[in-house]
């Protein structure tokens, strides 16, 4: 998988160009005149919604299916959003996001509540889980998620609701992203948040369902960590005297963000590993690194208009300003500035940095298991000239 593209961290609205890409099949390749036929456009997309087989088959009211021409269509979407629309700011990441490679985009996700669309089916009975899956041309790129219905339903005061996404910074999601649409899953890494939807079963099953959980031995019931990335493509040679100015973001997940710290010391041209009971990591020097108090002055670059839509999520209806900073499962820029007395000698150095959460846990703890998402502490090897 390559890295993040350049640029992708330029806004604090990833274009849709600059999104990273973690997928299994490239259906955006097919020939123009297939995609009608897969249903990857907007006007021969269909959701299927179904109940599992038996042992775990619940009572379902309704069905949508496509054999009797009663599945869902975007034109049903589109209806369910002018009266009840969704938008929300989310950084969509990937499990497997090692610090070298990026795997990480923010964006303004629009669309409707599954919770919505699921009351549609009208009484439910031994419904449990909710499986979830989207197109593939090829049987090794089938890829299922799974969410537990209390999961979907009830969506406490102030969080996000899981969302089936189909506009992206304003615009329609396109096919490369998940397009015509997709699942958003706003605590969780982009493997819950299925891209080319076009099934939903319901099931009293138990237990999770996830491609990832069966072939990777990932933990699928896994929020979003707080980190703190560096940039994979900033420039790591500085002119001896000049001013340096650092620059990375970090993920606000499930325990929030209390700071960024970061650590510079002297080292070796190709920069070194240290496992987690070096002696180093005990006499490390961090020091705070600055957070920008409020959004960029950019913040709504890229979006049409230039600005926020209405009825944003966590955003204040006349600002468009966000209530709390930073945005839950969302990015914040941070920077280090090193002149004067901070200035660095000629030589090579190692600059690490890592969050700490609003339970005074420093990266990668709490959980440094990377089967629950890898949260290791990057490092850039900077050269003085």
């Amino acid at each position: 998988m390559p890295k993040a593209k350049p640029g992708y961290m330029r806004n604090f609205l990833s274009p849709a160009e600059t999104f990273y890409e973690v997928t299994r099949g490239r259906p955006y390749l097919l020939p123009a005149e297939a995609l009608p036929e897969a249903g990857l456009t907007a006007e021969t997309w269909r959701l299927e919604i179904l109940p599992d087989d038996p042992p775990w088959r619940p009572t379902l009211e309704r069905t949508y299916r496509n054999d009797d021409h009663t599945a869902l269509t975007f034109s049903d979407l589109e209806g369910l959003f002018q009266a009840r629309p969704i938008r929300y700011i989310k950084t969509m990441e990937c499990l497997m996001d090692a610090p070298d490679k990026g795997y990480c985009s923010n964006g303004l996700w629009e669309g409707v509540a599954l919770r919505d669309v699921l009351t549609r089916l009208g009484a439910l009975k031994d419904v449990r889980r909710v499986f979830y899956s989207g197109y593939y041309d090829d049987p090794r790129y089938r890829f299922i998620s799974s969410l537990s219905l209390s999961e979907i339903l009830e969506t406490p005061p102030g969080h996000l609701p899981v969302i089936l996404a189909f506009r992206l910074n304003g615009r329609p999601l396109p096919i490369e992203r998940g397009g015509p649409v997709r699942v958003v899953v706003p605590e969780a890494y982009g493997f819950k948040s299925i891209k080319w939807l076009n099934r939903i079963v319901l099931t009293n099953d138990y237990r999770a369902n996830d491609t990832y959980a069966e072939k990777q031995n990932n933990d699928p019931q896994t929020p979003m960590k707080t980190l703190a990335r560096l940039d994979v493509h900033a420039p790591s040679i500085y002119r001896y005297g000049e001013p340096m100015t650092l620059r990375g973001m970090a993920v606000v997940g499930a325990s929030g963000l209390r700071r960024v710290e970061y650590w510079i010391c002297p080292g070796p041209p190709g920069g070194q590993e240290l496992e987690p009971g070096n002696p180093a990591w005990s006499q490390a020097r961090w020091k705070e690194a600055e957070l920008l108090g409020e959004p960029p002055a950019d913040w709504d670059e890229g979006l049409p208009d230039g600005r926020f839509p209405d009825g944003v999520l966590g955003l204040d209806p006349e600002t468009r300003c966000p209530k709390v900073w930073p945005l839950p499962f969302s990015w914040v820029p941070w920077q280090v500035r090193l002149e004067g007395c901070d200035s660095l000698e000629p030589g090579t150095y190692e600059f690490r940095v890592r969050a700490v959460d609003l339970n005074g846990f420093a990266q990668p703890e709490p959980r440094p298991n990377p089967q629950s998402g890898i949260a290791d502490i990057p490092c850039m090897v900077l050269t003085v000239e």
